[in-house]
């Protein structure tokens, strides 16, 4: 027992590319991003990507190159002494949504249950609508970073029922808060 944090990937760990991150080569850590986890890794926060990756539903890029660019994204974080300590992904495309693709709870409901994680201690981190969708679902308590697509999220109005939603400039402000709550 203990605390989690989750986080959505793109837009709020790595930039989110328009056409996806289809190759390790193209992910790029937004500045401060890498740092943030390892402040909670120190805080002995545990930290769980749950991100959808309808890229490779699509049929844009396979499982395996998928794989690549997660192993990328963990030596990338590593190199500031940052580490995920599990990673939660959906492949499905929008299309054809299971239970686990944001935003319905299913990746977060089984990140909550890997680390015996309370939902209403366990923030959710994310940069989109679908993101807080899902935290509210899971009974999450939710973070909306400027990032990635935080800035139109925010812009085009969150629904009423979604609130409250802590809104921060990014993954590092949103950590510091989160670290000065206690």
């Amino acid at each position: 027992m203990g605390r989690l944090v989750l986080l959505d990937r793109d837009g709020v760990i790595n930039v989110d590319r328009p056409d996806s991150v289809k190759s390790p080569d193209e992910l790029a850590l937004i500045p401060g991003s890498a740092a943030a986890v390892a402040r909670l890794n120190v805080a002995k926060i545990r930290v769980a990507v749950v991100t959808n990756q309808a890229v490779v539903g699509r049929g844009v890029i396979s499982a395996r190159q998928l794989d690549a660019i997660h192993e990328r994204l963990a030596q990338m974080l590593a190199r500031e002494g940052a580490r995920l300590d599990a990673l939660f992904v959906c492949t499905d495309p929008p299309g054809a949504p299971s239970p686990r693709r944001k935003p319905r709870p299913g990746m977060l409901i089984e990140a909550l249950r890997r680390f015996s994680a309370e939902p209403v201690t366990t923030p959710m981190i994310g940069d989109a609508l679908s993101d807080l969708e899902a935290a509210h679902a899971a009974g999450c308590p939710r973070v909306l970073v400027r990032t990635g697509k935080g800035v139109a999220s925010q812009a085009a109005g969150i629904p009423a029922t979604l609130l409250p939603v802590a809104v921060h400039a990014d993954l590092a402000a949103a950590v510091d808060a989160l670290l000065a709550e206690g």
